[in-house]
């Protein structure tokens, strides 16, 4: 051992063997070594919950708030969206000439979704210079008297009016445009590391806790960050499945990791199938079909032809109320009818009509999607909330709540375990570093699995290559300042047994 003095009082050498002293006989065996896989996770816990947490909060606070953006739709947005039954409908041609003698030549029809139900308006969609990636500029017409009810900015297959596409934008990119999106990527990539490595350190505890029910709801009793664990623990497991889904699901969303999910689906051929739109059969594929993207037509389209080609659609494959149809995007090319259901059950047949000769083109069904194909469209349609309707927007309103409360608890242990003596450390410390104490067997797992992980979510990669530089210089500058003459460590003197 080492101490400062090495001299007893009076100038004497004390002896090993006096005072409790022990002989090497009587020495006790030495210490187990202690584990290191359970500190490991609750460095990563701890470091990536500190410096990602903001990121996760504002996307989960903003996620909550946009399961609910279709109820607040339909207060906000009524005049627009509803009107009074009547016992007439006008035909969507005479809809269309309606809209287009709103809009003037300064816009160009590219789409028309019916009136889904009685008392809903027809949506005539175009595109007009200074609108956004998939927006389009709606007129919406009461299918009864031809009244306009409103004209709006909507947004992608889900229709999203001004309200839901300014909370939607908030959530992806902090109205920040596309360098905006690599908040929401960090969120989305970091939210499934720190979820599993909380999960294991859940189960760790688990299996030494003596009243095993105070991991499942917080300890009666407890007091101060005691408290606060207890919450964090047990809410947090919990939440773990839909924590894991929503970071899943939202990472296809997302620029790099989004990337290389696109191309694994297209490596092992799980992409949904394209429509093809050729009159003649050349082979061309409808681009826009089931992304929310609509192009306005290049040539003149007849108001009369909507309501032939729906015709022939009501005969094919479509058979719900909530469908879009667009004309050709090019010469050469058909008409267009897609279902947009994206409740359950899944309606996204699609099919396409020549509309000279009304003959069908080909047709796309969800039927024949590949299975993963159909996972992807549920789990997209899960994460927004319009899967399961009400019931689905609850659930997601109470995971993104819960994930809220879950990073405020996490700042409020940190804070709590400060030393409250020590004035220059304001917040709590951080778990001590265990990897270079690890088996080499060990220390290759991490690495590896770190490496694939900064491969398929490249933000992780970046983010995590600048902690460990980071907590690299921190933690030599720290063996630097102990080991300087100012600190007293090289004072030390070292009396042998």
């Amino acid at each position: 051992m080492s101490i400062t003095d090495s001299r007893a009082p009076g100038g004497a050498v004390p002896d090993p063997s006096d005072a409790g002293g022990a002989s090497p006989d009587d020495q006790a065996p030495p210490r187990r070594r202690r584990g290191w896989l359970v500190p490991m996770l609750l460095r990563i816990h701890f470091f990536a919950g500190i410096l990602v947490g903001p990121f996760i909060l504002i996307a989960a606070i903003s996620g909550a708030l946009y399961v609910v953006t279709p109820q607040l739709e339909r207060v906000v947005y009524a005049h627009e969206l509803s009107a009074p039954v009547t016992g007439t409908t006008l035909s969507l041609g005479d809809q269309v000439r309606i809209a287009e003698d709103r809009v003037g030549a300064s816009a160009a029809l590219a789409a028309v979704r019916p009136a889904p139900a009685p008392g809903d308006t027809t949506r005539v969609m175009f595109a007009q210079d200074g609108l956004g990636p998939s927006e389009t500029r709606a007129i919406f017409v009461d299918p009864g008297t031809g009244e306009v009810r409103g004209d709006l900015t909507v947004y992608g297959t889900s229709g999203a009016l001004p309200l839901r596409a300014w909370v939607s934008d908030l959530h992806r990119t902090l109205h920040l445009g596309e360098p905006g999106r690599l908040y929401s990527e960090l969120a989305a990539s970091w939210l499934g590391i720190v979820v599993v490595a909380g999960l294991g350190l859940w189960i760790s505890r688990l299996r030494t806790a003596r009243a095993k029910r105070d991991l499942v709801r917080p300890k009666r009793g407890a007091r101060g960050y005691r408290r606060v664990l207890g919450w964090h623990a047990s809410l947090g497991v919990w939440l773990v499945v839909g924590a894991v889904f929503l970071s899943a699901s939202g990472i296809t969303w997302s620029t790099y990791a989004g990337a290389n999910v696109s191309g694994l689906r297209a490596a092992l051929s799980w992409q949904n199938p394209t429509l093809d739109t050729a009159v003649g059969g050349a082979g061309s594929t409808d681009p826009h079909a089931d992304h929310g993207i609509v192009a306005p037509p290049t040539a003149a389209v007849s108001p009369d032809t909507f309501d032939e080609v729906l015709g022939v659609a009501r005969g094919e494959n479509i058979n719900v109320g909530l469908v879009e149809i667009r004309p050709p995007a090019a010469t050469g090319q058909a008409w267009v009818v897609q279902e947009i259901q994206r409740s359950f059950p899944t309606e996204v047949d699609a099919v396409a009509v020549d509309g000279d000769t009304l003959a069908v083109v080909d047709r796309v069904d969800f039927g024949d999607y590949p299975a993963m194909a159909k996972i992807a469209r549920w789990a997209i349609d899960i994460h927004m909330g319009s899967m399961f309707g009400v019931v689905n927007q609850i659930v997601l309103f109470l995971v993104a709540s819960g994930i809220a409360a879950m990073v405020v608890m996490g700042y409020a242990m940190w804070w709590k375990r400060r030393p409250t003596r020590d004035p220059a450390r304001r917040v709590g410390s951080a778990p001590r570093e265990v990897l270079p104490q690890a088996p080499v067997g060990g220390i290759a797992l991490v690495v590896g699995g770190a490496i694939v992980v900064g491969f398929f979510l490249p933000l992780v990669g970046v983010t995590l290559a600048a902690f460990v530089i980071g907590d690299a210089i921190v933690q030599s500058s720290r063996a630097r300042r102990d080991r300087s003459p100012s600190s007293g460590g090289g004072e030390e003197t070292v009396v042998r047994p």
